[in-house]
């Protein structure tokens, strides 16, 4: 999922750049969001920590509840988060050499007051190439849209029952993929085990394995016991030289 972070607190500019990502977004068949606020509180503070998957923030460098950089610093120090993109966007350009001083690594500076539509157009275009370039994803087409997930957030992936669909458990949401799991298991990578016939899990997200309950625990807390009784020294040894 590509999700748009946009943080300004003049509701005229931030509706703007709505539309200049909608328009954007126009010429690709990929599944998006676009989440806006007027400020840097708790809600953004809550987004900008869940794994909803690749972001792209333009941040107002100046409102009424904070920084722009100070959220950038946030995002990248305390969320320990380094491959989403940020750009500031501001009309006070004498806050340029602050911002791109911080080592924060910004997508870009942009002016509200230079060609500001030409410049988010570039920076999203930037991005874009970001996200086709990303870690490993699994990718599908569903209902005409291009989908990736990229496979560090999928925890398992189950078939559904009396259906040619499988069921994708990633740390942020549930997803249908119009393929059999067959057809999805030759899209894995080794990461990846198969512990039942109707099972793939991402051993990655393993938490703990129950050995007396036969019963697999994940990072998000969600469990299983679907294991196939083949798989279950596997899971012993990976659990042993893991953990």
């Amino acid at each position: 999922m590509l999700n748009f972070m946009v943080c300004e607190d003049d509701v005229t500019f931030l509706e703007n750049m709505k539309k200049i990502i909608e328009n954007f977004m126009m010429n690709y068949d990929i599944e998006y969001k676009i989440y806006t606020f007027t400020g840097y509180g708790k809600k953004f503070e809550k987004l900008a920590s869940e794994e909803i998957g690749f972001k792209v923030y333009f941040l107002d460098i100046k409102t009424k509840t904070g920084s722009g950089v100070d959220a950038a610093r946030y995002i990248r120090e305390e969320l320990d988060d380094w491959s989403s993109m940020i750009a500031i966007v501001t009309a006070f350009s004498e806050y340029r050499y602050e911002a791109l001083g911080n080592r924060l690594f910004l997508l870009d500076f942009i002016s509200k007051v230079d060609n500001c539509k030409k410049r988010v157009q570039e920076a999203l275009n930037v991005a874009m190439k970001h996200y086709d370039s990303r870690e490993k994803a699994l990718t599908y087409e569903y209902n005409h849209i291009l989908r990736k997930i990229e496979y560090r957030h999928i925890i398992w992936i189950e078939k559904e029952q009396e259906s040619k669909r499988c069921i994708i458990q990633t740390s942020y949401g549930e997803f249908a993929i119009p393929k059999t799991l067959i057809e999805v298991e030759k899209l894995l990578d080794e990461r990846f085990i198969k512990i039942h016939r109707s099972l793939i899990i991402n051993e990655d997200q393993i938490e703990e394995y129950d050995i007396a309950n036969g019963e697999i625990k994940f990072k998000n807390g969600k469990k299983t016991n679907l294991i196939a009784r083949s798989k279950k020294k596997e899971l012993i040894n990976y659990v042993t030289n893991h953990h």
